[in-house]
């Protein structure tokens, strides 16, 4: 398979610049590690997660890569919900220790208050001996989120989230090509990576965020359709019969679940549910508490970006990512067709 690269592929050393979303209740080791198999980057989801279990995760997720030197760091990722990491602090640090010392390659923050303080950390803590520095990943939903983690944290890695992306994100960030498209231009060509987030699905949406200018993109919904995603069975046969249309931001389905520490201007896209059209309607949030508790019909969450619509199978991870790697060659290809000879 041709490899194609780009300043992402570069960093972390893979053929083909897919990343999978650290989403959490989705994205175990397994799934990780298959992506990276395929070519890719993946993401553990580790914001539930006890310290323990995480480093015995991580060391199981290690031992996939039995040709690894030493001190090589372990091709994945682990990433962190910056709010939860704040609502107990000791537990926080003590995930970050378990990531670190478990010599991952990449750290992934997002949705906190004070992001900066988790970035130092992952900077200053505890790793291997001659161990490397994982990379930071930090997600954003604006222009300036960027520009402070960039030039102001000096962050390894940039991720664009946009409004069509599933699960959380900002209630204002704009579209995902005009986002990436503003922060690339803000941060210039001397700025970390960029990559694309937010309601993609095939190769040739890939493609186009690469002749955007992004150095990657990043896949969620689409690794929740895989057979190494934790997301329920039930969750997974609702987003393949879903459309695009089906999705909707709101904090509806925070309410329902009881998760109201999200900082503000955050809220979520998943599929809409009784859930959303009572609260719209004016139900009390104890009565729909109550009904999602005890798992009424139309009571559930699904979190969905906006290409649900663009899937229509669970494929193992690898092979999916190796599969997207062939159609975005092949759209890059296709744009050669352009030129007059």
């Amino acid at each position: 398979m041709q490899i194609i690269n780009t300043h992402l592929t570069s960093l972390l050393g893979t053929r083909v610049p897919i990343v999978s979303a650290a989403m959490a209740g989705a994205a175990s080791t397994a799934l990780a590690v298959e992506v990276t198999r395929g070519g890719g980057f993946g993401f553990v989801g580790a914001a539930f997660d006890a310290p323990e279990k995480l480093a015995a995760d991580l060391k199981a997720a290690r031992a996939s890569f039995p040709d690894l030197a030493p001190t090589a760091p372990t091709p994945i990722g682990v990433g962190f919900i910056g709010w939860l990491l704040d609502t107990d602090e000791v537990r926080g640090r003590a995930l970050l220790a378990a990531a670190l010392a478990s010599n991952v390659a990449a750290i992934w923050l997002a949705f906190g208050v004070d992001v900066r303080k988790w970035v130092v950390a992952a900077r200053s803590g505890a790793v291997s001996t001659g161990a490397p520095r994982p990379l930071v990943f930090v997600q954003v939903t604006s222009v300036e989120e960027a520009r402070v983690a960039a030039e102001e944290w000096g962050v390894d890695v940039i991720v664009a989230q946009g409004n069509e992306s599933g699960g959380h994100g900002g209630a204002a960030a704009p579209p995902t090509f005009t986002l990436v498209s503003e922060v690339l231009a803000k941060l210039g060509p001397s700025g970390p990576p960029v990559l694309a987030a937010g309601g993609l699905a095939t190769g040739a949406q890939i493609a186009s965020c690469l002749t955007l200018g992004a150095a990657g993109v990043v896949l969620g919904t689409r690794y929740v359709l895989t057979p190494e995603s934790v997301y329920p069975a039930d969750g997974k046969a609702r987003l393949l019969r879903a459309t695009g249309t089906d999705t909707v931001r709101t904090l509806t389905l925070d309410y329902a679940r009881g998760t109201y520490g999200w900082p503000a201007g955050i809220d979520g896209r998943g599929l809409r549910t009784a859930i959303v059209d009572d609260i719209e309607s004016g139900v009390e949030h104890a009565e729909v508490q109550a009904k999602f508790k005890a798992g009424d019909e139309g009571y559930t969450v699904t979190w969905s970006g906006t290409g649900v619509g663009l899937m229509d199978e669970i494929k193992p991870a690898k092979q999916l990512t190796e599969e997207l790697h062939g159609d975005v060659v092949k759209a890059l290809q296709r744009t050669q067709s352009f030129f007059a000879v």
